[in-house]
């Protein structure tokens, strides 16, 4: 199970080094899923979006307005709020359950609908 960034979706100025790895993580997950898959191991990636984690704190300290950014933020994702790094672990223990037997080369995004506007 990967962990990629809804980065590895789209690009975005000033963070190219960051929009790289995550667009190399989903070129991984598929790539290793395709050569393990004849083994019977299963590859798939996670993308999170905004989460409520220590990293946004430093995004928003980052921004010169914590509050402004964090308004515009939860302006622009759907379902109205940041996400709880526990949301996005239901979705890696789903992944990684036998639930998921049949699940490869996937990639959830985990962004409160921000992907689906």
């Amino acid at each position: 199970l990967n962990t990629s960034s809804l980065a590895g979706l789209m690009g975005a100025p000033a963070v190219s080094p960051y929009i790289m790895s995550k667009h190399a993580v989903i070129g991984l997950t598929r790539t290793a899923a395709n050569e393990l898959a004849p083994h019977g191991i299963r590859v798939n990636a996670v993308l999170p979006g905004t989460i409520n984690t220590r990293m946004m704190r430093q995004i928003e300290a980052n921004s010169g307005n914590v509050e402004d950014y964090q308004s515009a933020t939860v302006a622009s994702i759907p379902l109205g709020r940041y996400g709880e790094p526990e949301e996005v672990a239901a979705i890696m223990n789903f992944l990684l359950s036998e639930e998921a037997s049949y699940v490869t080369a996937s990639l959830y995004t985990v962004d409160g609908g921000m992907m689906g506007q």
